[in-house]
């Protein structure tokens, strides 16, 4: 969320770096891989919080997405217990190519394998595009929503200049609380709902997790822009300052048959780097570790 709504930068009050690795369809060779690196903070002098972070998306070995970015979010109370941050993102993305490894179909010869020579001249050369994003995120009690408009300048990562080559301006939109299981039980339900529509293309989720002082347990369910129904299980062990999570999807119903039963694995560590005192100047909360 803090990649995708600026207005999240130091929502948690205190200062987190935020490590995640993504392996998508694993055990099917396709050497697709995601990086996340982030770090956010709330910080006094500027009446708000401060984000960096930076995505690396690894496709197959020939495409190579790189993102980096900064986010500010302005924080505001609008009332005796509602609280608004507006947030604003600058990111540039790069886009780099490597052929070295690419078969072309005019290379596959049916009876020797790959042995031709292509006839093609890939020259695709890296490109560089910036990109801005807004969002804002309403707290109110235990509830909080938010949404955002992400590629706001539709970057084009290709240079070609087509319309259908820029990435679509994207809206997200997403809600949650935390609620207590019962009285004095220590244990804290945290729903939540996220909305995202991309180029006509519609996604969705729910899910929620349950939460103690340093183990939680997710479950989501997803859909997503191919009309997969997905699910996602996870946890979270936090201890010192420390947080490590696992989470792991798989297709439940398939909209392309092509799509393999294990879609990815997530693993990630977050880190606790300063505490603020925040009770007596903004509204935190801390949103469920899905």
């Amino acid at each position: 969320m803090l990649v995708n709504n600026p207005a999240f930068a130091g929502s948690d009050g205190e200062g987190s770096l935020r490590m995640s690795y993504y392996n998508f369809y694993p055990g099917n060779g396709y050497n697709l891989h995601s990086l996340y690196l982030s770090y956010d903070s709330y910080i006094p002098g500027i009446h708000g919080g401060a984000a960096f972070y930076l995505t690396d998306d690894y496709l197959g070995g020939i495409i190579n997405d790189i993102r980096g970015g900064f986010s500010y979010a302005y924080y505001l109370q609008a009332g005796r217990e509602l609280f608004i941050n507006a947030g604003l993102t600058a990111s540039v993305f790069h886009r780099g190519y490597n052929f070295r490894s690419a078969v072309l179909p005019d290379q596959i010869d049916p009876l020797g394998g790959v042995t031709l020579p292509s006839s093609d001249n890939l020259g695709y050369t890296g490109r560089t595009a910036l990109d801005i994003g807004v969002g804002f995120l309403f707290m109110y009690r235990n509830y909080s929503g938010g949404f955002s408009v992400d590629h706001l300048a539709q970057p084009d990562l290709t240079g070609k200049g087509l319309p259908w080559e820029k990435l679509a301006r994207r809206v997200l939109v997403n809600m949650s609380g935390d609620f207590s299981a019962g009285n004095n039980s220590g244990l804290t339900i945290s729903p939540v709902l996220l909305f995202s529509l991309q180029g006509g293309a519609v996604a969705g989720a729910a899910g929620a997790s349950l939460e103690t002082a340093h183990f939680s347990l997710s479950l989501e369910g997803l859909r997503d822009y191919g009309q997969n129904i997905n699910l996602q299980t996870g946890f979270s062990l936090h201890t010192g300052g420390v947080t490590i999570y696992y989470n792991y999807r798989f297709n439940v119903i398939r909209g392309n048959e092509m799509i393999p039963l294990s879609l990815l694995h997530q693993t990630g560590l977050a880190f606790s780097l300063n505490k603020v005192e925040k009770r007596n100047n903004i509204k935190t909360i801390n949103f469920p570790k899905l």
